[in-house]
């Protein structure tokens, strides 16, 4: 058994609880992975993980190797990858994680543009509007908005989004605009319920901050989809300006309250705190904090 090979199945077993898991961030059977730490508490002589019928848990001896191993592992990727990456790009993979209407219109263009120059990189972006557990997934980097309240998580603002309230100039022939927040009452709402609040939308105006209840004829959990209603004429939204393109521009919608202003969401990168990061990671933070503000997201 190839040392480095036994602390790799050990630290992912242990991160994830879970053999199955630990070999699909390796890229191995269930079986090798199990029999890689098997070897490896062979070799040291010590039990490192609790097996179960349910799940593995790490024993006192394997969690004093699990303080050191992981830093270990990442000096030593990161010793190759200085070697390997000087020469031809960056290389193996990178798993990232967004939100999946911003990773639609936004994060998928930018890990293109970020991964061009390197055609060694192997990107693997899963997109889901649940916080996913970045330890068990085997996440390198993942993109969120709004405030996380993950401690153990460390974070780089990337920017803000805004949102305006919108509606298509047909939807405002028939029903006519409202002036004020308390109008939205009369309308036709349509809700994003990946919002905090969405039947509860927050604006602003002269420094007081003034919170509405709106009825909801659509409640959606995808701000796109929310946009989609809103050109059908089958409502009012309340969509990140992301997710408008061009459709302010080109009249397909119009919008409503202009003179209020509503609250921004952080847009951040958040990543596993207490790990060094791989070089590559590193430098696609760096190049999402720039490309964040090129393209007015910063």
């Amino acid at each position: 058994m190839d040392l480095i090979d036994g602390l790799r199945a050990f630290v992912f077993t242990a991160e994830t609880g879970s053999f199955t898991a630990a070999a699909e961030r390796m890229g191995i059977s269930n079986r090798l992975t199990s029999k890689y730490v098997a070897e490896l508490e062979a070799r040291l002589g010590v039990r490192l993980l609790s097996r179960t019928t349910r799940r593995v848990g790490v024993t006192a001896s394997g969690e004093a190797l699990l303080a050191r191993a992981p830093a270990l592992l990442d000096d030593l990727d990161e010793m190759l990858a200085e070697v390997t990456e000087d020469g031809r790009g960056f290389t193996g993979t990178l798993r990232i994680s967004a939100p999946v209407t911003f990773g639609e219109k936004y994060v998928q263009g930018m890990l293109a543009r970020f991964a061009a120059p390197h055609e060694a990189l192997v990107v693997d972006l899963r997109l889901t509007d649940a916080y996913v557990d970045l330890a068990s997934e085997g996440i390198d980097l993942a993109f969120r908005v709004g405030e996380g309240a993950v401690t153990s998580l460390k974070r780089r603002r990337l920017g803000a989004l805004r949102s305006l309230v919108v509606a298509s100039p047909d939807y405002l022939a028939r029903n006519g605009t409202p002036e004020s927040p308390a109008d939205l009452a009369a309308h036709a709402c349509i809700a994003d319920t990946n919002r905090a609040e969405p039947g509860q939308w927050a604006f602003s105006l002269d420094g007081a901050e003034i919170a509405v209840d709106v009825p909801s004829r659509f409640r959606v959990n995808s701000a796109q989809v929310a946009r989609d209603l809103a050109v059908a004429g089958q409502g009012i939204a309340f969509c990140p300006t992301f997710v408008l393109g061009d459709d302010v521009e080109t009249g397909r919608l119009v919008p409503v309250l202009e003179n209020y202003d509503s609250p921004t969401r952080a847009i951040s990168a958040v990543w596993l705190e207490g790990r060094t990061l791989p070089r590559k990671v590193r430098a696609l933070i760096d190049f999402a904090v720039e490309d964040a503000r090129r393209n007015g997201l910063g």
